[in-house]
């Protein structure tokens, strides 16, 4: 088998017989593509896909090499084209999101590994100090006490629910870690949202707010907690961002209790808060979950919000936020965003 006769293809969209090919090909090597992925570099023998490995933003993922060409320095080939159009693109800090049985070639490739779930997946980077570089920065804050809770939101947008959450367990505790999820794939960017958890929460002396930066629910440890829907691969996800937590945050802030809010509605993150409520007490941390608060008569959560804001409805949200939100929503910069939700709206209707 000839390597230099090996045909190169690229593809930015889903719709191309090449990637029905790609999706095929990773079905046999026992990996999905997901919707996300937005570049993909493939090697094919004829109309035979031998090689491929795919880009999710700055996380590589989807890397597969047919049995037959390992050994022949493909896999390489494939990593290096992926890193050149990550460069290319202005991503710099890089994630893989691999089988454990790859770690050895990524390791080999300058890739660190963060952390690894049985023989399902490892997660590495390519910046040596970088989630220890993170968790040094945050270990600043840590603070004595004999409860030390963490919550985990992302608050889009901060809602009554959300302070009702903080204030009790910053009641409860003795110092309260609150993280705000960093990635920006939310309808209220990621600065808005961190602004708005540090204003409503200014108030209680004993919290301090972090960002989760790439480390807790980001596309690199939780790549699928945005599409709000579970089976077997968003369990595997949810375990890797669950063992950081535990592994790095953990320990650096001596984390013994972590709140998180009922959630009736969206499996996902049902099924995420019963795993933490199985696998946490292992590492000493205490699960507690907290009943929603209710407002006129159905429980206040971020997705009612969106929900009126989408349908014109703002004056219906005042009774769900705290002033500070609200204030925001009625400013130059929240209208631009609620109109943006709104004509988002209308083009799926």
């Amino acid at each position: 088998m000839e390597f230099l006769n090996l045909k190169e293809c690229i593809i930015e969209n889903h719709g191309t017989v090449h990637r029905k090919l790609i999706n095929e090909f990773l079905m046999k090597q026992g990996l999905r593509a997901e919707e996300s992925i937005e570049y993909t570099f493939a090697l094919l023998n004829e109309d035979k896909v031998v090689a491929t490995g795919s880009l999710d933003g700055k996380v590589i993922k989807c890397v597969a090499v047919d049995e037959n060409y390992q050994g022949m320095g493909i896999t390489n080939k494939v990593i290096s084209n992926l890193l050149n159009e990550a460069h290319r693109r202005g991503r710099q800090h890089l994630f893989v999101y691999t089988k454990p049985k790859n770690l050895s070639i990524f390791s080999d490739l300058g890739f660190y590994k963060i952390a690894e779930v049985s023989q399902e997946v490892v997660l590495l980077e390519n910046q040596p100090r970088g989630i220890d570089g993170f968790i040094e920065e945050i270990s600043s804050a840590r603070r004595d006490g004999s409860i030390i809770s963490a919550i985990v939101v992302n608050c889009n947008p901060f809602t009554l629910g959300h302070q009702y959450l903080i204030e009790k367990a910053a009641k409860e505790s003795d110092f309260l870690h609150i993280f705000v999820v960093s990635e920006d794939k939310s309808d209220f960017p990621t600065e808005v949202r961190l602004k708005l958890v540090k204003e409503g929460t200014k108030h209680l002396e004993n919290v301090i707010v972090h960002q989760t930066k790439n480390y807790l629910i980001s596309s690199a440890t939780f790549p699928s907690y945005f599409m709000k829907k579970y089976d077997d691969t968003v369990k595997t996800h949810a375990l890797l961002d669950i063992q950081i937590f535990a592994k790095y945050f953990v320990p650096a802030l001596g984390i013994n209790r972590r709140y998180v809010g009922e959630e009736p509605f969206c499996q996902l993150t049902s099924k995420y808060n019963s795993t933490m409520k199985t696998l946490l007490p292992n590492h000493g941390v205490e699960v507690i979950e907290v009943p929603r608060r209710k407002g006129d008569r159905e429980v206040i959560s971020a997705s009612r919000v969106r929900k009126l804001l989408r349908e014109g409805k703002l004056i219906n949200v005042k009774q769900l936020v705290p002033i500070n939100t609200y204030q925001f929503l009625i400013s130059e910069e929240g209208q631009r965003i609620i109109e943006k939700m709104e004509k988002a709206l209308a083009l799926i209707s």
